[in-house]
């Protein structure tokens, strides 16, 4: 049974300004700090990526890899491996939550990675917790920012600095609340 890792943040948006910029694949590069490439290879009748090449350098991991995309409704999205260099599983998704009548936006993050080389189990969750962190520190200070989707945004959107400055810095201990539970 595949395990996966979640974790939950609360941005200060509408959830539709949230989905724009996860939506909006070609701006990653700008906020996304492992994302260096990104490229929507299909939409769907609606416009939605389909399928997106990314190329990723996260250190340890640089790896160029599809996904595929499946949008549910306006608040939610999930999307698994097409193909990779070094990923075997790569699943994951957002859904979005509105709060206080839909000024706020819980967003929760769920990944499920799996590499082709043997790795413990304990080191791939890690793995996942920090880049469930990482993203969702950049995604909250993208859309704080006023940034958004299509926008140009200011200053250092890096993930590190976007954490620290949304206060939840995970060198710091002050990250989202990460559960590892059964897929």
């Amino acid at each position: 049974m595949a395990e996966h890792t979640r974790s939950s943040i609360t941005i200060e948006a509408a959830p539709a300004a949230v989905m724009g910029v996860i939506a909006d694949f070609d701006r990653y590069p700008e906020w996304a700090g492992e994302v260096k490439e990104a490229e929507v290879l299909a939409t769907d009748d609606a416009g939605r990526a389909e399928q997106v090449r990314l190329l990723l350098d996260a250190g340890a991991i640089k790896d160029d890899h599809t996904l595929a995309y499946r949008w549910i409704g306006a608040d939610e999205v999930h999307w698994s491996l097409v193909r990779s260099q070094m990923l075997r599983t790569l699943d994951g998704s957002y859904a979005l939550t509105a709060l206080e009548g839909g000024a706020r936006t819980e967003v929760t993050y769920q990944l499920t990675v799996d590499v082709k080389i043997p790795m413990l189990g304990m080191i791939k969750r890690k793995a996942e917790k920090v880049i469930i962190d990482r993203a969702l520190a950049g995604l909250k200070k993208r859309v704080e920012s006023g940034a958004g989707a299509g926008g140009t945004g200011t200053g250092d959107t890096a993930p590190a600095a976007g954490a620290a400055a949304a206060g939840n810095d995970p060198a710091a201990g002050e990250g989202p609340a990460v559960t590892d539970a059964p897929a």
